[in-house]
């Protein structure tokens, strides 16, 4: 077995090395108290582990220690008079059957560990030969998303938010592509997570800052003085205290550019996982005057209570409760009650994945102030994008003549 501490990094960084230090000593405490007598354990480095259980072990016993093993990280550390909570990721190779040498078996039990993590951490994962496919791709990824970085592979597209009241395009969301010059495109969803693991997100996010704050400058001189345009974040950029995110407040002043003119995007589930740390980071940045929007709202596991409790301007309904929207379903009223509830709460809605005439009447009719979804744009373009604004300024401009 491997066992990884999961988020260890955060703890170590939001309550400094000495608590670190502590968490992995009652960790080591915690693993003994679950094995048996006969069996080995021993700290690889970092947060990580090695156990060896040795003698004859079925698959219920190994599910059994496991899960045991789990059950005990997920209580309460209490460190510092602070109750803290992490959880562990496991992976398992089994000898012979998985490998038949020491560095093999160890390889192949780190890999289910991974995929363990990949899963949503806090889990118990074997190892198979799949993983090893999955793990040669992720490092074809890695090491071609390294040359991406170097050789600027990526650009970035543009959807826009409309106001559904008067159907005027007030907002955008930056989102990156990936154009391998061998194979194609490469959906965020292949590159993101790997990008986040491996660090490299903080230097690609940067590229976006700085392509995004350009071009939105460029807009709102030339054709829309109000546009706002989204960037996503990822979670990582919130460590350290956040000096990437709270730095690009400071360089939007640097540059002249209004700092309403770009948003920022963060997750429920980062409130949720990150919450001390990230929370000081936004509030910064809302006093510096950047807006804060919470992506695919409902989709995770946000109390409402963050949202009395914490500064927010955007909610965004995910698009997997717009597209299921019927007359009289439970989707459409769940909708209908986040727009309520926002409302309540001076939160503006922006409802993702409109792809239906029927759809944007019912969200208007509720209430909601903006949509996004394929029935508006799909992602476009510079150029395509910014055709659209000057559409949109034309109009506005024989109104006035």
């Amino acid at each position: 077995m491997v066992l990884d501490i999961d988020k260890f990094k955060d703890i170590n960084d939001s309550l400094g090395h000495s608590a670190g230090d502590i968490l992995l000593i009652e960790s080591a405490k915690r693993i003994k108290s679950c094995i048996r007598n006969n069996d080995i354990v021993a700290r690889l480095g970092g947060d990580e582990f090695i156990i060896v259980l040795i003698g004859t072990t079925t698959a219920t016993d190994i599910d059994k220690i496991g899960q045991k093993l789990l059950n005990t990280f997920a209580q309460p550390y209490i460190i510092d008079e602070q109750s803290i909570h992490c959880t562990a990721s496991i992976g398992v190779a089994l000898y012979p059957n998985d490998a038949t040498s020491i560095d093999t078996l160890l390889r192949n039990a780190d890999q289910a560990m991974y995929s363990a993590k990949a899963r949503g951490r806090n889990s118990i994962n074997y190892f198979t030969e799949n993983m090893q496919t999955e793990f040669l791709k992720r490092m074809e990824i890695l090491q071609d998303l390294r040359i991406a970085i170097t050789q600027q592979q990526f650009h970035m597209v543009y959807q826009p938010i409309v106001n559904l009241s008067n159907h005027k395009i007030a907002k955008a969301e930056a989102l990156i592509r990936w154009q391998h010059p061998e194979k194609g495109l490469i959906p965020p969803a292949d590159f993101i997570p790997i990008a986040e693991e491996a660090g490299l997100i903080v230097e690609i996010s940067e590229w976006i800052f700085n392509q995004v704050s350009e071009q939105v400058k460029y807009w709102r001189n030339t054709y829309c003085q109000d546009l706002m345009i989204s960037i996503n974040t990822s979670p990582v950029q919130y460590r350290n205290q956040g000096k990437q995110i709270i730095a690009w407040a400071e360089s939007l002043k640097a540059r002249n550019i209004p700092t309403k003119a770009i948003a920022i995007e963060i997750t429920e589930n980062l409130l949720m996982e990150n919450q001390t740390e990230a929370v000081n980071v936004l509030d910064k940045i809302r006093q510096q005057g950047i807006a804060v929007s919470i992506d695919d709202f409902g989709t995770g596991y946000c109390s409402f209570s963050y949202l009395k409790n914490y500064a927010i301007d955007y909610l965004k309904i995910d698009k997997s409760f717009v597209q299921s929207m019927s007359a009289n379903n439970k989707d459409a009223a769940l909708c209908e009650a986040i727009i309520v509830m926002a409302s309540k709460l001076n939160i503006d809605v922006i409802a993702e994945g409109i792809e239906t005439e029927q759809q944007q009447k019912f969200l208007t009719e509720a209430g909601c102030l903006f949509g996004q979804g394929y029935l508006l744009s799909r992602p476009l373009t510079k150029d395509d994008f910014e055709q659209l604004l000057i559409k949109q300024s034309s109009k506005v401009q024989t109104k006035v003549s």
